[in-house]
């Protein structure tokens, strides 16, 4: 298992935007570089992205929760 952490502290983002469903689900199939949410920062978005292939297990930050740098994420299989 891996996990994908946060680069930087923030608000953490499952969704592009409240209307839109979340960047993964579980039983998705990830690739390097593919994005999984995003990291507000004074109304600045960051993308998150994957830096390892892997089956999306599920979000471990819940949406629009404050995290800090290296704060899990989400975790691939």
């Amino acid at each position: 298992m891996s996990a994908i952490q946060s680069p930087l502290p923030g608000t953490f983002y499952h969704k592009p935007s409240p209307e839109e469903p979340p960047f993964k689900a579980p039983g998705d199939t990830v690739a390097v570089g593919d994005q999984i949410g995003l990291v507000e920062v004074m109304k600045t978005f960051i993308a998150v992205n994957a830096e390892v292939a892997g089956t999306f297990k599920g979000y471990v930050a819940e949406d629009a929760s404050p995290v800090t740098a290296g704060a899990v994420l989400a975790e691939l299989d």
